[in-house]
């Protein structure tokens, strides 16, 4: 299968991290160090919910596009907590994280529910990150390939989107997230090349060689640039080091083949 030429994704997760003001501040130094950058590759953040419409008014006079961690399935309802995919559209949102490896495990999402709330988000106009990716006992059993064609294949079952340019995927190992320990770029390149032949099988080639997978899972300065220089990987979901914004300048610089000077 051939492979498009892709442009860089780079997103940073915030997480449960930052009050509103210290937000804000993280958001203002990433435009500031990143204002070229971001004519190069799309960069998006991905700040707590109570943070998106002041991150949104911010990023309005920059290239950095806004996204949210997660959402709720039905367009509006008795759900006590939730966002809709309409809320996030109307706070400036165009990304929305689904399916992140936190949410399977804490909060006991499955490949059905995430499925759902893609559909929905894709049926709004918002572009899935759909997160997938093996935990260390189902790589030790050699059954990475297996999870992740499952959770790629019931995640976005039913689901249309008019082109690649709409839907992006995260392969993020399980054992990887947070532990400082990483896919090396050989093994990762493979699950995304591998995720990439699942795409062309549901959809085609065509789609396959443009849709834009991501590597996450300690994403650093250090190996972002060997993780994003293989061929089959567009991008990376970075955790914490998202949350200081001259780390996450010298990631994208990193993926772009900069030298950072």
């Amino acid at each position: 299968m051939s492979t498009a030429s892709r442009r860089l994704i780079i997103a940073g997760n915030w997480k449960m991290h930052t009050d509103v003001v210290d937000g804000a501040s993280l958001v203002a130094e990433v435009v500031e160090c990143t204002a070229s950058l971001a004519l190069a590759a799309d960069l998006v953040l991905c700040p707590p919910f109570t943070h998106l419409a002041v991150a949104a008014t911010q990023l309005s006079r920059s290239s950095i596009s806004l996204g949210a961690q997660n959402m709720h399935q039905a367009p509006e309802g008795a759900y006590t907590g939730e966002v809709s995919a309409r809320m996030l559209l109307t706070s400036g949102c165009r990304y929305v994280i689904l399916g992140h490896s936190e949410r399977r495990t804490y909060f006991d999402e499955t490949n059905h529910s995430v499925n759902e709330k893609v559909k929905s988000a894709i049926a709004a106009g918002l572009t899935p990150i759909l997160c997938v990716g093996e935990t260390l006992q189902d790589r030790e059993a050699g059954r990475t390939e297996q999870v992740v064609d499952e959770q790629v294949r019931q995640g976005l079952s039913d689901t249309k989107p008019e082109s690649a340019e709409d839907l992006v995927l995260a392969y993020e190992p399980v054992w990887a997230i947070g532990t400082g320990r990483v896919a090396t770029p050989d093994q990762a390149d493979r699950v995304h090349g591998h995720l990439r032949t699942v795409i062309a099988d549901m959809y085609d080639d065509d789609f396959a060689s443009r849709i834009r997978i991501q590597y996450g899972g300690s994403v650093k300065p250090e190996n972002a640039g060997a993780l994003m220089s293989r061929p089959h990987i567009d991008g990376a979901l970075v955790g914490g080091a998202s949350l200081d914004a001259s780390s996450f300048e010298a990631i994208v610089r990193a993926g772009l083949g900069f030298d950072g000077g």
